[in-house]
């Protein structure tokens, strides 16, 4: 039977350099950074070639990045944390109701604290524009947050312009960009954000580990009490081979690579769509069709469960997702669908989500395009 991982946007397989990277220290390098010994000393040393390595992918400086656990810790930090500690300045919030959970959920328990959230709607590509951020833009804003790419469906969102915008304003930018770290070129600087979040596990990194971007002269949130790790802000003892394995998959992730990358998964999103329509299968895409992350398909067969779809091309050997993997075991509709297709309710449990990454072959996609065809035309 076929064993063809289609769901990348969830995980991603680890890189074979990041295995080899993470052994060498797990196998060689087991002293504590924080101690003064040899021992530390070379540990420290890893830990620091490794924080320098993360920084040139962004363009940040070295001191600009404080490792965590992933994504969704990045998140809490840079929003709760940075929320609380801001409100004497103010209490209003401005994001979108497409954000990955680790966002919304934050901002919920935000709201319960008495803070005042304004969730920007997408329109039926899932984008929103600078105007609308400017147009709910008020003194008492300190917090704006938008992701860069979103995770279900791929659109990209003005993250630039965005910055732009608030040049001149007190809110502070934080953009999630752990989802489009794989495909797109991340330049803090370009992009004027005072936060950014990464995790090591959606770009062939290791699960667990990931840094958050914390622009010089923003303010800097406490994220955990205890030792004088990470600037003082995260204590706790660093995992150095999983930041060694992260640093790595960062490396491997070349402009030039992330290039090549796009191309690549283009190919695969154009043998699909065209295989579906030389076989007259009804279906639409769900995102913008020309401002998306490459690697991520969403399409909408309409009259097909998607959790039915989803079960028998896994019954074949093929990973596909109906939405975050976030929601994992969850059957509700996909709120960013719904959030999209408001006309359309059946939409957000008509749909399947198709991602690309490493180790994927023109040879794998065919075989998954003449699979969906197929059950398709069973239905």
């Amino acid at each position: 039977m076929n064993q063809i991982y289609l769901d990348h946007a969830a995980t991603t397989p680890m890189h074979e350099n990041v295995i080899k990277e993470m052994t060498r220290i797990m196998a060689n390098v087991y002293g504590n950074p924080s101690s003064i010994h040899q021992f530390g000393r070379q540990a420290d040393f890893e830990l620091e070639n490794a924080r320098e390595e993360i920084a040139k992918g962004v363009n940040a400086k070295p001191t600009e990045i404080i490792f965590n656990s992933g994504g969704t810790e990045g998140d809490n930090t840079a929003l709760i944390q940075t929320a609380i500690s801001q409100q004497d300045k103010g209490k209003h919030i401005i994001s979108t109701n497409v954000e990955h959970s680790a966002v919304l959920h934050s901002l919920e328990y935000l709201e319960t604290l008495g803070f005042d959230v304004t969730y920007l709607p997408v329109n039926d590509k899932g984008a929103i524009t600078v105007e609308q951020v400017a147009n709910v833009l008020r003194e008492d804003t300190i917090l704006v947050t938008v992701m860069y790419g979103n995770n279900e469906v791929g659109t990209i969102f003005p993250i630039k312009e965005i910055g732009k915008l608030l040049e001149n304003h007190q809110a502070l930018l934080h953009t999630d960009a752990v989802q489009a770290f794989g495909t797109e070129k991340i330049d803090v600087h370009d992009l004027n954000v005072d936060y950014l979040s990464i995790s090591g596990h959606k770009i062939n990194g290791p699960k667990g580990v990931g840094f958050l971007y914390i622009k010089k002269g923003a303010f800097v949130p406490i994220m955990l009490r205890g030792g004088e790790q990470e600037e003082k802000k995260r204590a706790g003892t660093e995992n150095l081979a999983g930041i060694v394995g992260l640093s790595q998959a960062i490396q491997l992730l070349t402009d030039e690579q992330k290039k090549d990358n796009c191309k690549k998964y283009e190919e695969f999103r154009r043998i699909i769509l065209d295989k579906l329509t030389a076989n007259g299968i009804d279906f639409e895409i769900n995102g913008d069709e020309t401002n998306h992350l490459a690697h991520i398909l969403n399409i909408w067969f309409k009259g097909i469960p998607s959790n039915i779809l989803l079960s028998k091309l896994d019954l074949q050997g093929f990973a596909i997702s109906t939405g975050s993997a976030c929601s994992a075991g969850n059957v509700a509709p996909s709120p960013v669908i719904q959030a999209m297709k408001k006309e359309s309710p059946k939409a957000a449990i008509e749909s399947i989500r198709v991602s690309f990454g490493y180790g994927l072959t023109d040879e794998d996609i065919e075989l998954f395009s003449e699979a969906l065809v197929n059950l398709i035309k069973e239905f």
